[in-house]
């Protein structure tokens, strides 16, 4: 049942209409079909849903959740843990070591969150019974067929023979919905051009030329100073360029794409998360389903071939009503048909100062969840041992081997030699600077 501690909880006093609608809609036991933007808040319009079919009454999964990338499951798992529903959630994804999830899996959750791929792996070798599953989200489902997870979502459904509930949610509406899904007549909750969710978003062109692009991208982070900020390019290769030149200009940042590896993309995106790092260049992997709240600017160094990729990325800006500012760097030779013509163009009127780095700097602790370690523990050994006050601590996350957290950053050196050879549940823990 969806109470008010679930909120309190979520720190959040009402619902979207949105939200709402969902959960009238799941009652009725129909299949469902939710479009809405990216940054609607789709995450709760399913998983208050699914709460509601859960039982304690039955042991073993009860609800599965098929996510396009090891990004959104992890954020999902967070967010249903925030919860504090008593229910035991679990995610499965490329990446992660197989053991660690065959291990959890038998004391099986009651929800299941992965992608397609490493699901059918756990299916196809019994390391989980399916039979107790009656509830089945396909969250960003347009996504996760994009990214050619058609033959995995297939099977994984096939052997799915208890559901009593399917819920797609999608940020882009389907000509027709695959045949594969097994959705019946869904109830259809359609929020992509609501008003009420529609961000407070800021459009502004930088004109360039092709030889000044990077320079004027540079001027322009310079101008926009020590915000939040997510630069969109289409290519890998580009990402590397402009961290390239921020290093030689000696400017914190960090970047997030397919090549990297999954831990290196991990303590990237919790490093933008807990503001030690302002700027991440990324390519479209970062457009959507990924938890990075409080995006102030977002700047498209190359735009994306297709609108529907252009709306996403500035997803991720002016979120849940807030307002937002996206640049769009362009030449003179490119041309956007989905672009109007009348968007404001943003003059440089340099020179503009270095952005200073952040008040925050993220350490590195090695010891984690497998440790019985907690976020407590942590805060206990920074204020008790390293001298610190409340206000000096910052975001902590606590993963299975690590934890992060992130402390002032003139505090930071003082810190870690503080707490050299010090304990954490009896355990020696290795503390430095996150890389």
């Amino acid at each position: 049942m969806i109470t008010q501690s679930v909120l309190d909880n979520l720190k959040i006093t009402a619902l979207n209409a949105m939200q709402e609608a969902a959960i009238l809609a799941t009652k009725t036991g129909n299949d469902i079909l939710v479009l809405a933007p990216t940054g609607s808040g789709k995450t709760l319009a399913f998983l208050l849903p699914v709460l509601n079919n859960l039982t304690k009454a039955v042991k073993g999964v009860q609800c599965l959740i098929l996510v396009p990338s090891r990004e959104l499951a992890l954020q999902i798992e967070q967010v249903f843990k925030q919860m504090g529903t008593g229910f035991k959630v679990n995610c499965c994804y490329g990446g992660h070591p197989i053991k660690t999830e065959r291990n959890n899996l038998e004391q099986a959750p009651s929800v299941l969150i992965g992608t397609p791929g490493r699901i059918a792996y756990h299916l196809r070798h019994q390391n989980f019974d399916e039979s107790t599953i009656t509830t089945l989200v396909l969250d960003e489902f347009d996504k996760a067929l994009e990214f050619g997870f058609t033959d995995d979502m297939s099977y994984i459904i096939r052997q799915l023979l208890s559901l009593k509930q399917r819920i797609l949610t999608s940020a882009t509406a389907m000509d027709e919905i695959p045949e594969f899904t097994g959705l019946k007549n869904p109830i259809e909750i359609d929020f992509l051009k609501d008003v009420q969710i529609a961000p407070d978003l800021k459009l502004k062109r930088v004109q360039t030329t092709a030889e000044d692009k990077l320079s004027t991208l540079f001027e322009l982070i310079c101008k926009i100073g020590s915000k939040t900020t997510l630069i969109f390019c289409n290519h890998r290769e580009t990402v590397d360029r402009i961290s390239d030149l921020l290093i030689d200009k000696d400017l914190a940042h960090d970047i997030f794409h397919g090549g990297m590896e999954q831990d290196e993309r991990e303590r990237a995106l919790l490093k933008f998360r807990n503001g030690s790092i302002k700027i991440l260049i990324t390519t479209d992997l970062a457009a959507r389903g990924l938890d990075i709240p409080e995006v102030e600017f977002i700047i498209h160094y190359q735009l994306p071939y297709t609108e529907d990729a252009f709306l996403h990325r500035n997803g991720r800006t002016a979120r849940m009503n807030a307002k937002g500012t996206a640049y769009l760097i362009i030449t003179d030779e490119e041309k956007y048909p989905f672009l109007k013509s009348d968007i404001e163009t943003e003059q440089l009127k340099g020179p503009y100062k270095l952005p200073q780095d952040s008040v925050w700097q993220t350490l590195y602790i090695s010891a984690g969840k497998k440790d019985k370690v907690n976020k407590i523990d942590i805060v206990g050994l920074l204020l008790k041992k390293g001298g610190l006050q409340k206000d000096d601590v910052g975001l902590i996350e606590v993963k299975d081997q690590a934890s992060y957290v992130a402390v002032k950053r003139k505090l930071a050196l003082n810190v870690i030699s503080k707490l050299v050879n010090e304990r954490i549940k009896n355990k020696k823990v290795k503390i430095e600077t996150a890389m």
